[in-house]
């Protein structure tokens, strides 16, 4: 089953990030829109550093534009960003 949600008018919580984060092995800087116009607004890249996980959750539970896009959850993983060689190889072992 496939469920399309736009997490920039319904943000993912701090716990689906929790969960998110934990599935996939990516450092939760991963999970950031680096490239985006907010991220570097608010001047990110040389804040995070600095942030403890939970603040990192917060921030990014906060406006779905921090989050990198696309995402893609399942039972078995969670890929965010498109790197098509990722995508391809999860979803061929499906």
């Amino acid at each position: 089953m496939f469920e399309e949600r736009h997490i920039k008018g319904n943000n993912p919580t701090v716990e689906e990030l929790k969960e998110w984060h934990k599935r996939s092995g990516l450092p939760l800087k991963r999970f950031f829109n680096t490239s985006g116009q907010l991220y570097k607004e608010l001047k990110l890249k040389g804040k995070l550093p600095t942030m403890n996980e939970d603040e990192q959750y917060s921030l990014l539970a906060s406006d779905g534009m921090l989050v990198k896009r696309p995402i893609l959850i399942s039972d078995d993983f969670v890929l965010v960003g498109f790197r098509e060689a990722d995508w391809e190889a999860a979803l061929s072992s499906k």
